[in-house]
């Protein structure tokens, strides 16, 4: 052992006390940027439920307009203006019953991702283990409601509103002359969000069970010794 070398080192109980210490700063450091990205989810899925940009005219296609899972626009062919119609308390009138699972599926995730941040206030209430592992099942149930969602809605495409502003060529999983829009591509994107959310939630949730039972260990080895 190099001499002088002992004196340097930290007693073992205060060197566990300063691991703990950056443990505990470093979890709350990361659980906040998790609860900042969970509400830019929850923005990018009310975006995403609202917007009818799912997929939309091309150069060639008969009719401009664009669709999204309820609401849609569509020109004459001629005049290019379009009229819109579409309202998701108009759930009959969807044009086909993929948009309309679509619509039901995208909406429970959004819905469940604003009830995930509803939910930080049980933070106050709840440990916080508890409270991570909650939003984690849902952020996990959100990521599948829009896997789901966006692999069932191209199954509509072959619907008759669709076909004429796409052109015939179109049908399922085909949009003919037509082209995705920015909406999906968000969609897509807000499914590896939400999975990647999910598993940060159980982590720090696991984090906060072993980080509660190494201070009641500690307590407990304080107790025997006194």
């Amino acid at each position: 052992m190099i001499p002088g070398a002992a004196a340097s080192m930290l007693p073992s109980a205060e060197a566990a006390k300063l691991y703990q210490t950056n443990y505990v700063r470093n979890s709350r450091v990361i659980g906040l940027l998790w609860a900042i990205f969970t509400i830019l989810l929850g923005i990018v899925n009310v975006t995403i439920f609202s917007q009818p940009y799912w997929i939309g005219d091309g150069m060639d296609t008969p009719q401009a307009g664009y669709f999204g899972l309820f609401h849609f626009c569509t020109g004459d062919g001629i005049a290019r203006e379009l009229t819109c119609q579409g309202s998701f308390t108009e759930f009959a009138a969807i044009p086909s019953t993929a948009f309309k699972a679509a619509s039901f599926l995208i909406g429970m995730s959004m819905m469940l991702v604003v009830s995930c941040i509803g939910c930080f206030s049980l933070f106050f209430l709840l440990s916080t283990s508890t409270v991570f592992k909650i939003c984690g099942w849902m952020q996990a149930a959100s990521g599948v409601c829009l896997v789901l969602g966006c692999m069932i809605y191209p199954d509509g495409w072959d619907s008759d509103e669709v076909r004429k502003m796409c052109g015939e060529q179109t049908d399922k999983y085909s949009l003919g002359a037509c082209s995705v829009r920015w909406a999906y591509i968000m969609a897509i994107m807000g499914i590896l969000n939400a999975l990647i959310l999910s598993f940060l939630a159980f982590v720090l949730g696991n984090r906060q069970d072993g980080l509660l039972g190494e201070e009641l260990l500690a307590e407990s080895k304080e107790a025997g010794n006194a």
